[in-house]
């Protein structure tokens, strides 16, 4: 009977190939494997052709879905390669380190382990910097590994005594139940019994202590309940730049080597200049060829027995990006890492809202990629219509699959959306399987809890407005209901002015997702009522602050008004703003900006303008009053100055007149207001001042040098085109 310890380094081409030919001449007759001994049951799919790697074991603790664990495996993982062996030589397998329902049990301070990388120590006292520099010259670059697992037992032996402290509790209770499945196997009659663990815990599991000490340490171990399964997972998620504790710097790469053993780099530089040529690089055979020859050059001087990843980027870097390094950001994320993604086969159990999930996703050729994938889509179209759907339901849900983005020009007929799996979604999803087992049930249910428990009316009217994209009735009615009730509650008229402009725009746009905007127009119409009587004597009395916001709010309303083409409300709404005008007691920003809005619609007649002008830029107020009053009505466009010489005249008389005091207090206010303008209006209006902002010398100016003989020829012509009858 004898137990062979086989140390690996995780996700290690040259581990797993040392282990599988360490397995295929030793011939064991059980196989034990660092991992999780729940997930034993989920071994059995290994087999399995539509199984691919990388992919993932997700071990997740049922009560607090937070509490989870990914064990990953890619092809050249030493672990897959021992799983694949035990499976066609038709041996048991088994996971041995420590079963989760402790691990997650234990507290997190007790969880916590000190970071050790043992590979790293190796590699610093050989004088290397990278771990995967000192592993790719040690192990991938030799040609003969028979005595490499003892090699390894001695060296982590070695380091294991130089420790200055002991082991971690939670590390002496891992290494305690490898022990005791060790002892299991043997005695369960195993006679050759092979063990691939981390290399670290190979001393640990050779001199083994008394079986009581192990069964002490073991004993009255806290438990919760877990649940296991495959997922799909990525080359990138599989190196360390995303944080995963045992991950390697070159997936990519990696999968290169257990694939091209005897590449002398020809192949990987091969898919370099592929991958360029995608990209609209120019690259040739020959600068493949001289790239291979400078590698090859570069290892010789080394004294390395063939090129490695360094060799072949500093060639490719001199010879096909030319000194540029910006280049190689391109070969180390679509090489190097790679953005493979792995597949599990439909038998796997899943959760119910999962499966819905991926049933919706193959229905609407939609398929989960590691790499980002661009769609516009036309909603006038079924197929998009039911993609964009099926995104906003899944945003939220809070699955981030897809990020929309705004696409240019006018119109509500188009979405451009961003999409990019990452396995972690399927935590997401698991956790929100509790509110049902269909997607559309799901969102239905979570954000009925979510419109409970919100008390904030904007907040819930902001989540009907994500909600009527998504088609979700349930909760769209649900949402309704509850924001009809707060707001007839409610006696801020600030806050339903906020509220408005979100429900209107249902209103204007939900025909275009074939909702039913009726579903909020009851609820505008009360609301536009009451904004109507109570903002008058809501602009009274509030701070600069309050005045910006609630005019900033009243210029949405003002569009959302015109927008939704009803007189009804417009003549409400010009009623609201007239009383504001007038009224001396109302903020003087919102004074201004209801004198714009009613100028604007051809409610006031010149003279009645006028006065309004001189009255409220008199000297006689402050100079803040004014300067608010005058930003109020100039919200937006200054292109009112460039075409209207009389307010031109009576806003530069009015800056002329400033004592030299209150120009100082009053200037950051005028900034402000001009900051607003487009460069091309403060230009013109700069040109206009600097000319003495003499009436009529912008139109002179532009009218300077014109043909009229010329321009009388082209009047017929424009006529014709315009669709006027001709005249003699």
């Amino acid at each position: 009977m004898a137990v062979h310890l086989l140390g690996i380094r995780h996700h290690g081409p040259g581990s797993a190939r040392n282990v599988q030919q360490y397995l295929q001449a030793l011939k064991p007759d059980i196989v034990l494997v660092e991992g999780p001994p729940e997930a034993d049951e989920l071994l059995r799919y290994t087999e399995h052709t539509e199984l691919k790697p990388p992919v993932a074991i997700l071990v997740y603790q049922t009560d607090e879905l937070q509490q989870a664990v990914y064990y990953p495996f890619a092809e050249f993982s030493p672990e897959w390669q021992a799983i694949q062996y035990a499976k066609k030589a038709n041996i048991p397998v088994r996971f041995m380190d420590l079963p989760l329902t402790h691990v997650m049990a234990i507290k997190e301070e007790e969880v916590e382990r000190k970071t050790r990388s043992p590979l790293q120590e190796l590699a610093a006292s050989a004088g290397f910097e990278q771990e995967d520099r000192w592993w790719e010259i040690m192990i991938e670059h030799r040609q003969e590994n028979a005595s490499i697992f003892e090699a390894v037992k001695e060296a982590m032996t070695a380091l294991r005594e130089e420790q200055p402290t002991p082991s971690e509790k939670m590390e002496q209770l891992r290494e305690a139940w490898m022990r005791k499945l060790i002892r299991q196997a043997e005695k369960e009659m195993y006679t050759e019994i092979a063990v691939i663990c981390g290399a670290w815990h190979v001393p640990a599991l050779a001199n083994m202590p008394k079986q009581k000490e192990d069964n002490e340490l073991l004993k009255g171990l806290p438990k919760v309940k877990v649940e296991t399964t495959w997922i799909p997972w990525t080359y990138d998620r599989l190196s360390m730049y995303s944080g995963y504790g045992a991950g390697i710097e070159s997936p990519g790469w990696y999968d290169h080597v257990w694939n091209h053993t005897t590449d002398d780099g020809s192949l990987w530089l091969s898919k370099v200049a592929r991958l360029f040529r995608e990209n609209q690089r120019d690259v040739s055979v020959a600068h493949v060829i001289e790239s291979v020859r400078l590698a090859n050059t570069l290892a010789a001087m080394r004294n390395l027995s063939k090129a490695g990843l360094t060799e072949l980027n500093e060639a490719t870097l001199s010879v096909i990006c030319n000194g540029e390094e910006i280049l190689m950001g391109l070969i180390r994320e679509q090489l190097t890492v790679s953005n493979r993604i792995g597949s599990v086969p439909d038998e796997i159990p899943k959760p119910p809202l999962q499966v819905d999930i991926e049933k919706i996703q193959k229905r609407l050729r939609l398929p989960a990629s590691a790499d980002w994938k661009d769609y516009m889509l036309d909603l006038r179209k079924e197929n998009d219509q039911e993609r964009s759907i099926f995104l906003h339901r899944l945003e939220l849900l809070g699955i981030p699959w897809g990020q929309k983005s705004l696409v240019s020009g006018k119109g509500t007929f188009k979405e451009q959306w961003r999409l990019q799996w990452d396995p972690s979604f399927i935590l997401n999803i698991i956790e929100k399987g509790v509110w049902g087992n269909t997607l559309e049930e799901a969102c239905n249910a979570w954000l009925v809890h979510r419109c409970k428990e919100e008390k904030s009316l904007q907040a819930i009217a902001a989540l009907l407005e994500q909600v009527i994209p998504a088609d979700l009735s349930g909760a769209a009615n649900a949402i309704a209901e509850r924001i009809q009730n707060l707001a007839a509650a409610t006696n801020d008229i600030i806050e339903l002015v906020a509220v408005l402009p979100g429900l209107a725009r249902i209103i204007r746009y939900g025909n275009v997702r074939k909702t039913d905007a009726a579903l909020v127009r009851h609820i505008v119409e009360s609301m536009i009522t009451r904004i109507c009587i109570g903002l008058p004597l809501a602009c009274a009395g509030i701070d600069e602050e309050n005045t910006r916001k609630l005019t900033d709010d009243c210029n949405s309303i003002n569009h959302s008004i015109h927008l939704l083409q009803e007189p009804e409300y417009v003549k409400e709404w010009h009623v609201c703003l007239e009383k504001i005008t007038w009224m001396q007691q109302a903020a003087p920003m919102m004074r201004g900006f209801s004198t714009r809005q009613l100028m604007d619609a051809k409610k006031l007649e010149k003279e009645t303008l006028n006065r309004l002008f001189y009255s409220s830029l008199s000297r006689a107020l402050p100079v803040a009053d004014t300067a608010a009053w005058l930003e109020g009505f100039l919200q937006g466009s200054g292109t009112l100055l460039l075409l209207d010489e009389n307010l031109w005249g009576i806003v530069h008389e009015w800056v002329q007149q400033i004592p030299e005091e209150d120009f100082v207090q009053a200037l950051p206010l005028l900034r402000r207001t001009f900051s607003q303008f487009t460069p091309a209006e403060r230009r013109k209006l700069g040109e206009k001042l600097k000319q003495g902002g003499k009436p009529g010398v912008l139109m002179k100016e532009a009218v300077a040098g014109i043909n009229r003989e010329a321009g009388k020829q082209a009047i017929p012509v424009v006529m014709e085109l315009l669709g006027y009858p001709k005249t003699n």
